[in-house]
């Protein structure tokens, strides 16, 4: 039953991304939107529902091992393992004109996250200034972003279809991603692996599958913007958002090893996005299979 449910959360995952990518870009070009701002705000913010449920849950349950692990672990596998993957199978432009802004601000939240860590917890206080940067964030995204000048055509998705998709998506990567996390962590109790590991590890690849799907599925539809800015914004809304409001619901303890190992690995996957989109404009295969040994690296190690 349990390798049914791994299979059937598969399915969901990229049968949702599919359907997510289509409405987002349908959405985006019938308000003449980026397909950037897309990524950042409703992609990247609704795959990372999955991680949020299981802080939340994890927080309530008294798990804060999971709860922080499971965010710092997603943010490691978005941009080492999710972006190595889709730019092994199609090399990913990365417009830093439009993303330097942004690739700031995931490096502003990460430095941010680690002084927190630093402490041992992360306290209600700093929930609220987790949250507040979420809402800087937000407002100067939507402020700065330009109209693209998009032609509309006849061929475009009706909004309400476009609207029902992207909803629709989201709500199948949800249900596809908890089948799956459910399943692997059962399996991965079974042989005896502790929660610290399973939160770095299964539960936060688990949960981060969707972004997985939306950004295989919009690289190979050539929506490299989208699978790029998803990443982005997911890793933006993991710090920010879930940390900020578990951190509200109940201050979140944080074991050593976060703040002098994970962190690091958080550190140098954020650095080094920003320092390939610089120097290269995007991720070609060659750096997608940097990126992918560099995550069989950190699992090894952990």
């Amino acid at each position: 039953m349990t390798y049914l449910l791994f299979v059937l959360g598969l399915v969901a995952l990229f049968f949702g991304g599919e359907l997510l990518v289509r409405g987002a870009t349908a959405v985006a070009r019938h308000f003449r939107l980026s397909p950037m701002l897309i990524g950042l705000t409703i992609v990247g913010f609704g795959t990372s529902a999955p991680e949020m449920l299981v802080s939340v849950q994890a927080a309530l349950a008294g798990q804060p091992a999971i709860a922080i692990g499971n965010v710092l672990g997603s943010n490691i596998a978005n941009i080492l393992l999710i972006l190595g993957i889709s730019s092994v199978i199609a090399p990913l432009v990365i417009p830093v004109k439009k993303l330097w802004r942004d690739l700031g601000f995931m490096l502003l939240a990460t430095a941010v996250i680690w002084i927190m860590l630093l402490d041992g917890a992360v306290m209600r206080l700093d929930g609220v200034l987790l949250i507040a940067g979420l809402v800087v964030f937000l407002v100067t995204a939507f402020l700065t972003s330009k109209v693209e000048d998009i032609e509309v055509g006849q061929g475009d998705v009706v909004q309400w279809k476009a609207w029902a998709m992207t909803l629709g998506g989201l709500i199948v990567l949800v249900v596809g991603a908890r089948l799956l996390v459910n399943s692997s962590t059962e399996l991965a109790r079974a042989f005896g692996i502790s929660e610290a590991v399973i939160g770095l590890t299964i539960v936060a690849v688990g949960t981060s599958l969707p972004e997985l799907a939306t950004s295989l599925i919009a690289a190979i539809r050539k929506q490299t913007e989208i699978a790029v800015g998803n990443i982005v914004g997911s890793n933006i809304f993991n710090i920010f958002a879930i940390l900020g409001v578990t951190a509200l619901i109940d201050p979140i303890p944080a074991d050593p090893r976060f703040a002098s190992v994970d962190m690091v690995w958080v550190s140098a996957s954020a650095l080094g996005l920003s320092i390939l989109a610089f120097a290269l404009g995007g991720l070609p295969r060659i750096a997608g299979v940097a990126l992918l040994l560099a995550y069989g690296g950190y699992v090894v190690l952990i």
